[in-house]
């Protein structure tokens, strides 16, 4: 199949993340979170945001009022509805009546264009549809709110009844549409085959209203088919913040629109720096929507630049076009060398400079030797790929450099509760520093809190610099029977000084002593790094 490109200079984004993406399985966002994306949203720069569907539930509503509080720089805001109900007059519908109160300028009515919906879900008849979708069309022009129609189930409508599809789509733009949106609802169309459509659509309506494409991720193909649409010229994509959506998602805005301008070289965005906020923009919704983030999601995962294999790394410290298809910075993200087993002493070495500020030479002796005590770890259970801090503690030492700032005497600890719902623990830690010695006591909601607490209150005593470190992340990875872990499992702790994060793990049979390593061996980082940089 031959492919003529049409690619258009810009293309219009509209995120239906707040309406769309809230029909993901697990996914609910409260108002005030809704707001907050919107807000993000309109930093990066789409043109649309689609924040619900009024009238459906109060959430939504009460959204569309608050959000009224607040001047968008770069977007527009759009509610979201269906044409009216059969036999029901558009200026009779509530559902309809309820977008007007929304206050938007636009509004994107979705539209039945396979038969088979039509005659089977909508029980109506074709010609009936078709009234529907111009009444409510001409129902909001009357009332001055332009209009985008979402073709629903188009490009399987336009396969089986061709006829049809195309007279919805010509109805739509009677009545007043301006953008016409080909929708792949069931997610199951092929590259190929959307390209083909959306040129004859393209042909046939581009001189008098503005393509659209929404595609569904049933078959993968959701961002494939996306770009693949405006080869074809499309200039309106609908897109969703990493891709969540109904099922198996949509097309994810942050792989679309990184495509578009740094590969096709086509605006997506209003704001020029906006590609810039991407990462954080993912990572936002996925905070709001309860979800954890997804380490491979290209160009904003936190593996989307990770280097592992020493051959890679050595490579990209010299020139990162070898391994990278793009600066990370461009979309907020950075590059993460790994350590690892696969690992070489460049990523080391790199490391030490980098977070340490120290320079030295990968075939040192030392470096050599802890990168084998690193490989050796990992066969009895440990993983470095996140825990930078505790790879360097093993270097520092092998040079020499360790110098624990602090010591572990003693710790205890103990949980219990007077019923149900009332468990506490407690923990006693004896710290020293050279001849001196400080006895804590804390008291938290688990062991770890606990833990943390009492360690907490002791080096204020020994060490007050310890003072401004926070612990925002622990995670407890359960064993993988075998001969070498069948009994251990491994603790991973992040920490923050309010600048920067630091990760440290640990292994044990017991989880509290493998919780406390990791936390002591993450004040001593923070400690030593400090010396080390002079700070």
């Amino acid at each position: 199949m031959k492919f003529k490109a049409r690619l258009p200079k810009e293309v219009e984004v509209l995120d239906s993340t707040l309406r769309e993406g809230s029909q993901a399985r697990g996914v609910s966002f409260d108002v005030q979170g809704k707001v907050r994306i919107a807000l993000e949203l309109d930093r990066l720069g789409v043109a649309f945001i689609e924040g619900g569907w009024p009238g459906s539930n109060p959430k939504d509503d009460e959204f569309f009022r608050v959000v009224r509080e607040y001047s968008l720089e770069h977007a527009e805001l759009v509610a979201f509805t269906s044409t009216r109900r059969k036999g029901v007059r558009a200026e009779d519908d509530p559902m309809l009546s309820k977008v007007l109160e929304a206050g938007t300028k636009w509004v994107t009515v979705f539209g039945k264009s396979w038969d088979l919906h039509v005659r089977e879900v909508l029980r109506t008849s074709l010609e009936e549809n078709l009234e529907m979708i111009y009444d409510t069309i001409r129902f909001f022009r009357e009332h001055g709110i332009r209009v985008i129609f979402d073709a629903e189930h188009f490009f399987d409508g336009f396969r089986e009844n061709r006829e049809y599809a195309l007279k919805v789509l010509e109805t739509a733009l009677e009545a007043g549409a301006e953008r016409l949106v080909l929708a792949d609802t069931n997610g199951g169309m092929l590259p190929h085959q959307v390209y083909a459509v959306v040129s004859e659509i393209v042909e046939k309506f581009g001189s008098r209203a503005v393509i659209g494409l929404h595609m569904h991720n049933d078959s993968g193909n959701a961002v494939a088919n996306t770009l693949m649409g405006v080869l074809a010229g499309a200039r309106h994509v609908q897109v969703t913040v990493n891709g969540i959506g109904e099922r198996t998602g949509n097309a994810d805005l942050c792989v679309v629109v990184p495509n578009l301008e740094l590969k096709m070289n086509i605006r997506a965005l209003r704001n020029p720096e906006g590609l810039r906020l991407l990462k954080r923009l993912s990572r936002l919704v996925y905070d709001l929507a309860g979800l954890e983030p997804n380490p491979y999601q290209p160009y904003v995962g936190d593996y989307a630049f990770a280097h592992k294999a020493g051959v890679h790394i050595d490579a990209v410290l010299k020139n990162p076009r070898a391994y990278e298809h793009i600066d990370p910075e461009l979309v907020g993200n950075e590059r993460r060398l790994t350590v690892s087993e696969l690992s070489g002493a460049a990523n080391l070495v790199a490391w030490a400079r980098e977070e340490l500020g120290l320079k030295l030479d990968k075939n040192d002796p030392a470096v050599r030797r802890a990168l084998e005590r690193i490989k050796r770890l990992e066969k009895e259970g440990y993983s470095f790929e996140n825990a930078v801090a505790t790879a360097l503690l093993i270097l520092l030492e092998e040079l020499g450099l360790r110098g624990k700032p602090f010591e572990v005497r003693l710790w205890r600890v103990m949980s219990g509760g007077e019923e149900w719902g009332s468990a506490k623990s407690w923990a006693v830690v004896k710290l020293a520093r050279g001849d001196r010695e400080e006895l804590a006591a804390g008291e938290g909601g688990g062991p770890v809190h606990a833990i943390d607490e009492a360690l907490r209150g002791a080096l204020s005593r020994l060490l007050p610099e310890a003072g401004d470190i926070r612990l925002i992340d622990y995670r407890v990875h359960l064993p993988i029977a075998s001969k070498h872990t069948a009994s251990e499992v491994r603790v991973e702790i992040t920490f923050t000084d309010g600048k920067r994060t630091w990760t440290t793990t640990a292994i044990s049979q017991n989880i509290i002593e493998a919780s406390l390593k990791a936390l002591v061996e993450g004040f001593e980082y923070h400690l030593l790094r400090r010396r080390l940089r002079g700070e």
